[in-house]
């Protein structure tokens, strides 16, 4: 659940969408409040009553940091921590235990259940801010850290090990949610003779372009673009149709080929053309993410096979 509140506008704060998300959990609605009070102006703030809703809304908000009771009915913080923690979608999420235990033993059991840090009640305002802000600015740190191992080096978008994580990510999560996941392979048509006429200076330049290109269509933050090997590419679409990845298709090869980049090699146009092969499922739990890319695959050699330049799509049952 996300509060409802009435936002005050300050131009030196961060646009909404940018704000860190926390999420808040406590049974005491009293201490949500509390903690809302402190963060509501600089944060976008959600917030769950118990363990289990807590664990439901990590996965569907993906907050940036959690504040966490450790004492609830049910399902103590204790567990919560672990689960999340030990969950591959989950488990860079900071957590920080706010709760009345202040023992040493209390704090080191905290940590050891994988939490970053352990605030007492009655919580000190400047102080959970000071905390926040610390471990916000050090999760940044390791975003990017871990982003440099995750981008491809020519073309600056993803590289293949971030998209094998990401479409495991992403198929777990369909499946939770009952939700398609989408997935184009993608094909430069005819480059090797493009290196040959041009050189492979200006075929890294291709690449660049066309992975320029293809950022600037797949849309929104959550869908993927990826460099999976030599001049292919792919991208993921979670909770897409058929019909809309088509109409995302049809968008990427028209905005490649209005580049106009020249290609006198080519058999298929005078300019850089690419072919794409679309597939869309809905994951289940008796099934494997590598079914979908086999499928897009299978629908890139079709749409090559059929002469280039254009789309080919597989709808998997």
């Amino acid at each position: 659940m996300k509060i409802a509140e009435k936002r005050t506008y300050d131009m030196q704060l961060l646009p909404e969408s940018e704000r860190p998300r926390l999420l808040l959990v406590d049974d005491q609605p009293v201490n949500i409040q509390v903690l809302h009070g402190v963060f509501s102006n600089d944060h976008e703030v959600f917030f769950a009553t118990n363990g289990r809703q807590a664990i439901k809304m990590a996965h569907t908000c993906l907050p940036d940091l959690i504040l966490l009771d450790v004492v609830m009915p049910e399902m103590g913080g204790l567990e919560v921590c672990r689960q999340l923690t030990s969950d591959p979608e989950t488990r860079d999420i900071p957590i920080i235990f706010v709760t009345g235990q202040d023992s040493p033993e209390d704090e080191t059991i905290g940590l050891e259940a994988g939490a970053v840090d352990f605030i007492t009640k009655p919580v000190n305002p400047a102080v959970v801010r000071a905390r926040v802000k610390t471990h916000l600015t050090l999760k940044h740190q390791t975003e990017q850290l871990k982003s440099m191992v995750f981008v491809d080096g020519l073309t600056g978008v993803a590289n293949r090990r971030r998209f094998d994580e990401c479409l495991n990510i992403e198929w777990n999560r369909c499946c939770r949610h009952n939700k398609s996941l989408g997935l184009f392979m993608i094909d430069i048509d005819h480059f090797k003779k493009y290196n040959d006429l041009y050189g492979h200076q200006a075929g890294d330049v291709c690449l660049q372009k066309v992975a320029e290109i293809l950022s600037s269509q797949v849309g929104r933050s959550y869908n993927l673009v990826a460099r999976y090997g030599g001049e292919e590419f792919v991208c993921l679409f979670p909770g897409i149709s058929m019909e809309n990845a088509m109409s995302k298709a049809r968008q990427m090869v028209k905005a490649l080929y209005e580049c106009a980049l020249p290609h006198a090699a080519s058999d298929s146009a005078s300019v850089v053309t690419i072919s794409l092969g679309v597939a869309v499922t809905f994951p289940a739990q008796n099934r494997l993410p590598e079914e979908l890319v086999a499928a897009a695959d299978a629908a890139l050699y079709s749409a090559k096979q059929n002469g280039r330049n254009q789309i080919s799509s597989r709808n998997l049952t």
